[in-house]
């Protein structure tokens, strides 16, 4: 896998085309990335009795077939 943390990617193809982010974590045994600020996606915390209830939004894992190395 060509791609590495703190590479800097751009999003080929699905819903966040377009969009440029530093690779936070690379995954080379699913061939998957963590980009930052796409594929957000929204998690619901359940309430317990020691933290309320919340709805957290963290980055997931795309492809990396939909990502490319962005060179400026």
């Amino acid at each position: 896998m060509k791609i590495k943390k703190d590479d800097t990617v751009v999003v080929i193809t699905g819903k966040d085309k377009g969009k440029k982010g530093k690779v936070l974590k690379a995954l080379p045994k699913t061939q998957r990335v963590i980009v930052e600020g796409v594929n957000i996606q929204t998690k619901h915390q359940r309430q317990t009795r020691k933290a309320a209830a919340e709805i957290k939004h963290q980055e997931g894992p795309i492809h990396v077939s939909n990502v490319m190395i962005w060179d400026p």
